[in-house]
């Protein structure tokens, strides 16, 4: 099994609140950001040291909840510090981007890189829409026109026209082309029954970021296997990437104590902005069906579950390194996907409990788990 090590990159120097949208920047510290970003970056170059087989980064905008507006900054800052981790942007909005752009950037990632990339291509969450003044009803539609141009884009060799619903170019022909061939591998978000379906239409990588419980990530499995063999091909663990909390210290009542905190601070001051423009999406626009939208958890209700919670129905990783490979391995024996992708900082954890997991996980933890 392999391992990514994922970062949103917080900002954490706010305390308030406000669920004002969106949250002023007069808060924003530029020297605290500068700290944060270089502490940030070194605890991705330390996770490849460490093992870690995937370095993850995101997209986000107008809001303190992650300062990567662009991840392929962050991923191109990254190429001369690392030398064989993947890097895996999870991933460009595309519904909001030129989709040539998004392909012309990632394949100059993949050949900078040496073929290191895997590309991430997701419609992003809700108040991503409101940030952008992009049409939220056209996402779903944007999304799907566009990986079709983009893979065009990485694999053909002779100038195209693209007259789509949404896209219109008279010629196309990107320089550079992909290292990987036929094209970095992608991946997409696999939250709802409907974007199961699309990823396995696309091929892509299944991607669940947000797991509620077994049972639900197993149904979304099965609905992104089904519709794989209806399009006559079989997925197989490489395909399915399932996204783990971990909060991992030699005690374990302070690993517990760090998540609940950490959650805390994620939910109450980094999402209440985003909550506010997220509420406005979902109520007044068709981003959501009404069927995905019954079945939708707010970060409000799921910050209300408490981490013991979590740790008993499997769904986080927190406690002591012996505990943690028996969640991992639980984990595995429950959905059987090949990549785990692991997110330590979760709001105001401390930087140096997430530099001390960093090592427990390369000594204590990976060893014993990245052989299932």
């Amino acid at each position: 099994m392999k391992f990514a090590y994922f970062h949103l990159m917080p900002y954490t120097g706010k305390e308030d609140d406000t669920h004002d949208w969106p949250v002023a920047n007069k808060l924003f510290d530029a020297d605290l950001g500068k700290q944060l970003y270089d502490t940030y970056l070194e605890s991705m170059v330390q996770a490849e040291a460490a093992g870690f087989d995937w370095i993850g980064c995101n997209e986000h905008h107008m809001s303190p909840y992650g300062l990567m507006a662009n991840p392929n900054i962050v991923a191109a800052s990254l190429i001369p510090r690392t030398t064989t981790a993947k890097l895996a942007v999870m991933g460009q909005l595309v519904p909001l981007l030129n989709p040539i752009r998004v392909a012309e950037e990632y394949a100059m990632l993949d050949v900078m890189s040496g073929g290191r990339v895997v590309a991430g291509l997701l419609r992003g969450i809700p108040h991503e829409y409101v940030a952008y003044n992009v049409p939220p009803d056209e996402s779903q539609g944007r999304l799907a026109e566009a990986i079709d141009l983009i893979v065009k884009a990485w694999t053909e060799p002779e100038p195209f026209g693209w007259e789509g619903e949404y896209y219109q170019y008279r010629a196309v022909s990107i320089w550079p082309r992909p290292m990987q061939k036929p094209h970095p591998r992608i991946m997409m978000s696999c939250s709802n029954e409907a974007s199961a379906r699309v990823a396995a239409q696309k091929r892509a990588m299944f991607g669940l970021a947000n797991l509620q419980t077994f049972d639900n990530a197993r149904m979304l499995m099965k609905v992104y296997r089904d519709e794989a063999k209806a399009c006559g091909w079989e997925p197989t663990p490489d395909d399915f990437v399932i996204a783990l909390t971990a909060s991992v210290d030699d005690d374990a009542e302070l690993a517990k104590d760090r998540l609940t905190e950490g959650r805390r601070y994620f939910a109450k001051v980094l999402g209440g902005g985003l909550r506010t423009a997220q509420q406005i999406v979902l109520q007044k626009t068709r981003y959501m069906d009404e069927e995905t939208r019954s079945k939708f958890q707010g970060a409000n209700k799921q910050a209300a579950v408490s981490v013991d919670d979590l740790i008993d129905a499997g769904i986080v990783i927190c406690g002591t390194p012996e505990t943690a490979v028996a969640q991992i391995k639980r984990a595995h024996a429950e959905l059987g996907m090949g990549t785990v992708n692991i997110n330590m900082k979760v709001g105001n954890i401390p930087d140096a409990a997430i530099v001390n997991q960093i090592k427990i996980f390369g000594e204590k933890i990976l060893p014993q788990v990245k052989g299932l």
